[in-house]
């Protein structure tokens, strides 16, 4: 809308959100897809997921080396490297520990 006004064209027309599916993966050779015509789940699902995710990454630098991490992944039965785990070594300080000791000034 902005580059057509500044460029002196007349506006596109009204957006319109057409649905094309949902995809997603749930685990190890576990995926569900639902295009609308098309529903699966499983093992071709997840491969379908993934050549989906793959198609739609910039750049073939980027497909390669999200190809190559994932067949890494799949062959050495790596977790997820997003996930949180473990304790924390130390508790966040309590509000009297972040008060100035008495008698002296803030930041001192």
């Amino acid at each position: 809308m902005i580059a057509a006004r500044v460029a002196g064209r007349s506006p596109p027309g009204p957006f319109r959100y057409r649905h094309q599916g949902s995809l997603a993966t749930i685990g190890r050779k576990a995926a569900v897809v639902d295009l609308g015509w098309l529903r699966v789940s499983g093992a071709l699902a997840w491969w379908l997921w993934g050549l989906v995710h793959v198609f739609f990454l910039v750049g073939v630098r980027n497909r390669v080396a999200v190809i190559a991490n994932w067949f890494w992944a799949y062959l050495t039965f790596r977790s997820g490297t997003r996930l949180i785990v473990g304790q924390l070594e130390s508790a966040p300080p309590s509000s009297d520990q972040l008060a100035p000791a008495p008698g002296r000034p803030h930041g001192a």
